[in-house]
Protein backbone atom coordinates (compact mmCIF):
# COMPACT_ATOMS: atom_id res chain seq x y z
CA UNK A 1 0.00 0.00 0.00
CA UNK A 2 1.42 3.42 -0.91
CA UNK A 3 1.42 6.38 1.43
CA UNK A 4 -1.03 9.20 0.89
CA UNK A 5 0.82 12.40 0.11
CA UNK A 6 -0.14 16.04 0.46
CA UNK A 7 1.11 17.52 -2.81
CA UNK A 8 -0.09 20.36 -5.01
CA UNK A 9 1.20 21.82 -8.29
CA UNK A 10 0.06 25.24 -9.48
CA UNK A 11 0.88 27.49 -12.42
CA UNK A 12 -0.21 31.09 -12.07
CA UNK A 13 0.73 34.75 -11.82
CA UNK A 14 1.77 36.70 -8.75
CA UNK A 15 -0.96 39.01 -7.51
CA UNK A 16 1.54 41.27 -5.73
CA UNK A 17 5.25 41.58 -5.12
CA UNK A 18 6.55 39.03 -2.62
CA UNK A 19 6.78 40.10 1.04
CA UNK A 20 9.81 38.84 2.95
CA UNK A 21 10.41 38.57 6.67
CA UNK A 22 13.65 37.62 8.40
CA UNK A 23 13.49 36.00 11.83
CA UNK A 24 15.98 36.24 14.70
CA UNK A 25 16.66 32.51 14.25
CA UNK A 26 18.08 33.22 10.78
CA UNK A 27 15.10 31.74 8.95
CA UNK A 28 13.57 33.73 6.10
CA UNK A 29 9.92 33.61 4.96
CA UNK A 30 8.59 34.99 1.68
CA UNK A 31 4.88 35.07 0.88
CA UNK A 32 2.70 36.21 -2.01
CA UNK A 33 -0.68 35.61 -3.60
CA UNK A 34 -0.88 33.49 -6.75
CA UNK A 35 -3.76 33.66 -9.25
CA UNK A 36 -4.66 30.55 -11.23
CA UNK A 37 -7.22 30.64 -14.03
CA UNK A 38 -9.58 28.06 -15.42
CA UNK A 39 -11.18 28.54 -18.82
CA UNK A 40 -14.26 26.51 -19.76
CA UNK A 41 -17.42 26.66 -21.84
CA UNK A 42 -20.88 26.99 -20.35
CA UNK A 43 -23.97 27.25 -22.53
CA UNK A 44 -21.70 27.75 -25.53
CA UNK A 45 -19.95 30.75 -23.97
CA UNK A 46 -16.33 30.91 -22.90
CA UNK A 47 -16.09 31.45 -19.14
CA UNK A 48 -13.08 32.11 -16.96
CA UNK A 49 -12.66 31.79 -13.21
CA UNK A 50 -9.74 32.88 -11.08
CA UNK A 51 -8.70 31.23 -7.84
CA UNK A 52 -6.35 32.96 -5.40
CA UNK A 53 -3.78 31.02 -3.37
CA UNK A 54 -1.57 32.16 -0.49
CA UNK A 55 1.97 30.89 -1.12
CA UNK A 56 4.70 30.67 1.53
CA UNK A 57 8.37 29.88 0.93
CA UNK A 58 11.15 29.38 3.47
CA UNK A 59 14.90 29.96 3.61
CA UNK A 60 16.79 29.45 0.28
CA UNK A 61 13.65 29.32 -1.84
CA UNK A 62 12.32 32.38 0.01
CA UNK A 63 15.51 34.28 -0.78
CA UNK A 64 15.34 33.39 -4.47
CA UNK A 65 11.68 34.39 -4.67
CA UNK A 66 12.31 37.73 -2.96
CA UNK A 67 15.15 38.53 -5.35
CA UNK A 68 13.60 37.48 -8.66
CA UNK A 69 9.79 37.44 -8.47
CA UNK A 70 7.57 40.45 -9.11
CA UNK A 71 3.86 41.13 -9.43
CA UNK A 72 2.38 39.64 -12.62
CA UNK A 73 5.17 37.13 -13.21
CA UNK A 74 4.19 33.58 -14.17
CA UNK A 75 5.55 30.78 -11.98
CA UNK A 76 5.05 27.08 -11.37
CA UNK A 77 4.88 26.09 -7.70
CA UNK A 78 5.02 22.67 -6.07
CA UNK A 79 4.39 22.13 -2.41
CA UNK A 80 1.84 21.07 0.16
CA UNK A 81 -1.46 22.49 1.39
CA UNK A 82 -1.47 23.60 5.02
CA UNK A 83 -4.22 24.93 7.25
CA UNK A 84 -3.82 27.07 10.34
CA UNK A 85 -5.90 29.30 12.53
CA UNK A 86 -5.41 32.23 14.87
CA UNK A 87 -7.51 34.52 17.03
CA UNK A 88 -7.74 38.14 15.85
CA UNK A 89 -7.78 41.21 18.10
CA UNK A 90 -11.56 40.87 18.60
CA UNK A 91 -11.20 37.24 19.68
CA UNK A 92 -12.59 35.78 16.43
CA UNK A 93 -10.95 32.64 15.10
CA UNK A 94 -9.57 33.14 11.58
CA UNK A 95 -8.62 30.29 9.28
CA UNK A 96 -5.88 30.39 6.66
CA UNK A 97 -5.12 27.97 3.84
CA UNK A 98 -1.59 28.22 2.44
CA UNK A 99 0.59 26.48 -0.10
CA UNK A 100 3.99 25.86 1.46
CA UNK A 101 6.21 25.69 -1.60
CA UNK A 102 9.08 23.23 -1.88
CA UNK A 103 9.95 23.99 -5.53
CA UNK A 104 9.50 26.88 -7.94
CA UNK A 105 10.10 27.46 -11.65
CA UNK A 106 9.97 30.93 -13.18
CA UNK A 107 8.09 30.56 -16.45
CA UNK A 108 7.94 33.93 -18.09
CA UNK A 109 7.96 37.65 -17.86
CA UNK A 110 5.42 39.86 -16.19
CA UNK A 111 1.92 39.95 -17.63
CA UNK A 112 1.47 42.60 -20.29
Amino acid sequence: MSAIRNRVSLIGRLGKDPETKAFDSGKQKTSFSLATKEVYKKDGEKKETTQWHNVVMWDGLAKTASEYLTKGQEVAIEGKVTYRSYDDKEGNTRYITEIVASDMHMLGNKAS
